[in-house]
């Protein structure tokens, strides 16, 4: 069996799959699918500072080779996490990254400081795709000052591991990289979303609540590993990549473009196994390439 571990900055990975938050909820509910501590990490679902209600329903819609979705970030806030949900995943033999969201760089903050006291907690997410309230709702994530300023702001106060996941829906991925590298990001994950929609032609009408939603699925793999190959030639931190990932043949075209790990969401929704499927099948991919370790294709292209 080839070596699968992997690390990003200080975390050690048992493999390169994780699970991609808002799709795994806070992984207690997978548990009678796949052995949870044979991941190499669960991203729990999106947590903001205050409690949020979330959109309107309806709020997901099936699409040609993916899904559209505008849940809006539907959480208790991170006191109640901290407070209810970490005891029930803290002993989770893996590694339990939560996602982090919020308005304002202050929110990010506060809400990372609170997660930064949690002692099985080694690693947050950062969601700059959310929209800044100061700027009219223009997500952080699609400028490079915007991605600075919430990645410095968290960065003063969190001192685990920081992975900040990047919005596709900009004009250069890659300098955005280069900005969350710059002010002390652990690593970068991409791709989130793209922004779509879906009309219900009999209705006239949207079939989301809020008109658009954000598309994942094979539907953009092929967007999504374009970017990652970018990304990794362009910062020296690693990069976890995502984005329509549903086999292992699937895992292994991230690797080879320079993902250092990769994250599973969609498609948990199909097989609540599959990712259980896409190690054993990277191990299996390796060992029929007379690979030893994983290491071997990462970034090979």
């Amino acid at each position: 069996m080839a070596t699968l571990n992997v690390k990003i900055g200080n975390l050690e990975l048992k493999n390169p799959v994780m699970t991609a938050s808002g799709t795994f909820g806070y992984g207690v509910e997978f548990a009678d699918f796949v052995p949870l501590d044979e991941l190499g990490g669960i991203i729990v679902k999106g947590t903001t500072l205050q409690a949020r209600e979330g959109n309107d329903y309806p709020r997901m819609a099936e699409t040609a080779s993916g899904m559209l979705n505008c849940v809006g970030l539907q959480n208790k806030g991170v006191d109640y996490f901290c407070e209810h949900i970490y005891p029930q995943i803290k002993d989770i033999d893996t590694n339990m990254i939560v996602n982090v969201s919020g308005s304002s760089p202050e929110t990010y903050a506060e809400c990372a400081a609170r997660i930064d006291q949690l002692e099985k907690i080694p690693a947050i997410e950062l969601n700059i795709s959310c929209p800044n309230v100061k700027q009219g709702g223009m997500a952080f994530g699609v400028t490079c000052e915007g991605a600075a300023s919430v990645v410095r702001a968290v960065r003063e106060r969190y001192h685990k591991t920081l992975i900040v996941k990047l919005s596709p829906n900009v004009t250069n991925i890659a300098d955005i990289a280069c900005a969350c590298e710059a002010e002390g990001a652990d690593a970068v994950s991409l791709i989130n979303t793209l922004m779509g929609m879906a009309i219900d032609v009999e209705r006239r009408q949207p079939l989301l609540s809020i008109g658009t939603g954000g598309l994942s699925g094979p539907a953009i793999k092929p967007v999504a590993l374009r970017m990652v190959w970018q990304v990794a030639k362009a910062v020296k931190i690693p990069v976890v990549g995502l984005g329509g990932i549903s086999t292992a043949v699937d895992a292994v075209e991230f690797l080879m473009a320079g993902a250092t790990a990769i994250e599973i969401g969609t498609a948990n929704f199909l097989d609540p196994t599959v990712t259980i499927k896409v190690r054993d099948g990277l191990n299996e991919w390796l060992d029929r390439h007379g690979c030893s370790s994983v290491h071997e294709i990462i970034g090979c292209l």
